[in-house]
């Protein structure tokens, strides 16, 4: 028997681990991230989803509290606790925008679960998103990805929704098939990295359907994206601004989405790019 064999030799191809993770086996493996997903979304009649994006760092506010309070006691940074129960204003609205988009979206008359909540299923943002859903009593999904420091996925994603990616391309994929309307909170490269990505197939038209984009947290973007520079330089139109709305309400950004969704996406079920 060669040294690269497996012990239980012969072993059907789709049972060969060895082969699986090879690099031979790279294909079934990128395929298995579209086909079984795809199969999950079926079975339980999702239809288009609310994505939302933002830190993995925010903490929820109880926490974060309870955190000034020991770093006041002693043990730990206090300007850094406190700077963390600014931020947790984010993971509230975050979570309390997310529960009332699940109520709205289990209102509509429509067979199909429709807008559903999505997020990336780690910690922060993404907890809040699936936590509001979750407290809503509405399935949702989470759309995790392994890394060299394991991210853990929230307890709020619905288990029959819980998804681990090995590939960032195939995870957006998924994020922007299903998607009808995004929610982006503020966060670091990741967060950047998908919004930028969802702008750019929207700007060029790569992106068919309508897809409503709020980003939350005014005092961030401004600082954080100067795009007004872009327009003075010329490398983007002014109208691109529009792509875009930007808020710090909860009653706003609801207000904004649904009636987007009510009018655009309403007759467009189904995942398309």
């Amino acid at each position: 028997m060669a040294e690269d064999e497996p012990e239980d030799w012969p072993v059907k191809a789709y049972r060969n681990e060895r082969f699986l993770d090879s690099r031979d086996g790279r294909l079934l493996r990128l395929m298995s991230e579209y086909e079984e997903p795809e199969s999950r979304f079926r079975h339980y009649d999702v239809a288009d989803t609310i994505v939302f994006f933002g830190s993995a760092r925010i903490k929820d506010q109880e926490t974060a509290e309870a955190a000034l309070k020991a770093a006041r006691n002693g043990s730990g940074d206090v300007d850094r606790a406190e700077h963390d129960l600014e931020l947790s204003k984010y993971y509230e609205a975050a979570r309390q925008l997310a529960g009332r988009l699940t109520e709205w979206s289990k209102g509509l008359s429509d067979t199909e679960r429709r807008f559903m909540i999505c997020s990336g299923g780690g910690p922060g943002i993404m907890e809040a998103a699936n936590r509001g859903a979750s407290e809503a009593r509405g399935l949702n999904v989470g759309l995790n990805i392994s890394l060299p420091h394991e991210q853990i996925d929230n307890p709020y994603v619905s288990r029959e929704l819980n998804f681990e990616f090995h590939y960032f391309f195939m995870r957006k994929f998924w994020f922007l098939y299903l998607a009808k309307g995004l929610v982006v909170f503020p966060g670091g490269f990741g967060t950047m990295d998908e919004l930028f990505e969802t702008l750019t197939l929207v700007q060029t038209g790569k992106l068919k359907k309508p897809m409503p984009i709020v980003l939350f947290g005014g005092e961030f973007w401004n600082q954080v994206l100067n795009l007004d520079a872009l327009v003075k330089w010329g490398t983007i139109a002014k109208e691109d601004l529009d792509l875009f709305h930007v808020t710090d309400s909860v009653e706003d950004a609801y207000a904004f989405m649904t009636t987007e969704l009510e009018a655009k996406a309403l007759d467009r079920p189904g995942g398309e790019l």
